[in-house]
């Protein structure tokens, strides 16, 4: 029996496509690879420069070149940037953890008890409509004074802790943002079966919402780790040798009398890797996560 017309048709045309990539796919990954290169190659330059030469940065056309650690040694050994990435790590954290724990509840009621209304939720997203340079004045001439507790004086400049409740300020609105649509996203039902078996409003929202809209805390706690590790303005304000932040020890290797570029490139890889291993790990447990299958 002879394939019709039709069929050969469609057997060649099949055939055509697996015979090599078309001209459109070529194109979008030449035009995806040209800007994975402009991403990449800032951060490539900053490694090759953080373990070369103090001169190698003023010879950007050398690409073979005897590698050292003494720009590391420099930071780690006599800069003492340990110090440094240690409160930026240790305030980061305190903060994302204090975001999620208040944003999750407030976020939770205005989902499902819509508390507040309208009203609340555009004052919440509205306390970010100022530029952060027009609060560092106000925040510190608050901060510079000394509270008096018990007949102790306790001063909260070069604090770490102080900037976890600045950070706050601006980390709050977004992770409240965020969670609201993933906590209206999950099915009320699941709920109202949870307190048909006897769970109380708490352990509903314990037991059931917080695990299934892991993703969800997951993406609101990462943004704000990377939003407080990043933040330099209200770090250089506040804080002084004690609590200095990864930042603002970066920014005191440029002075007037010269860049220390391969010291600074090598701070600025040291920072970047919590970060590059912060997504690996995070990743791994949001695709976790999302196919979980929490809700059938």
């Amino acid at each position: 029996m002879q394939p019709t017309a039709s069929a050969t048709h469609v057997v060649n045309k099949t055939s055509s496509k697996r015979g090599g990539p078309s001209l459109g796919r070529i194109a979008t990954h030449l035009i995806l690879s040209f800007a994975s290169l402009i991403i990449l190659l800032p951060v490539l330059w900053t490694m090759r420069t953080s373990f070369g030469s103090p001169d190698l940065a003023y010879r950007p056309g050398d690409f073979w070149f005897s590698p050292t650690a003494d720009n590391y040694r420099k930071i780690f050994g006599e800069l003492k940037f340990q110090n440094y990435l240690w409160n930026s790590l240790w305030i980061a954290v305190a903060t994302a953890v204090a975001s999620l724990a208040i944003g999750s509840l407030a976020s939770y009621s205005i989902a499902r008890f819509r508390t507040g209304g309208t009203p609340l939720s555009l004052a919440i997203l509205g306390t970010q409509m100022l530029p952060p340079v027009t609060l560092v004045i106000p925040l510190y001439l608050l901060v510079r004074q000394r509270l008096d507790v018990l007949g102790i004086e306790i001063s909260l400049l070069d604090k770490g802790w102080t900037l976890v409740v600045v950070y706050l300020s601006f980390n709050l609105p977004f992770v409240v943002w965020i969670l609201i649509g993933f906590f209206q996203s999950i099915p009320p039902e699941i709920e109202e079966a949870a307190k048909v078996d006897g769970a109380s409003p708490f352990q509903s929202f314990w037991q059931i919402v917080l695990p299934v809209s892991l993703p969800g805390l997951l993406a609101a706690g990462v943004f704000a780790f990377v939003l407080s590790w990043n933040e330099f303005l209200f770090a250089l304000i506040l804080t002084g040798r004690e609590s200095r932040t990864m930042p603002v020890a970066l920014s005191s290797l440029m002075t007037s009398q010269g860049n220390q570029v391969g010291a600074i490139c090598a701070a600025t890889v040291a920072m970047m890797l919590p970060i590059v291993v912060l997504t690996w790990v995070i990743q791994r447990f949001l695709v976790r996560g999302l196919t979980f299958g929490a809700v059938k």
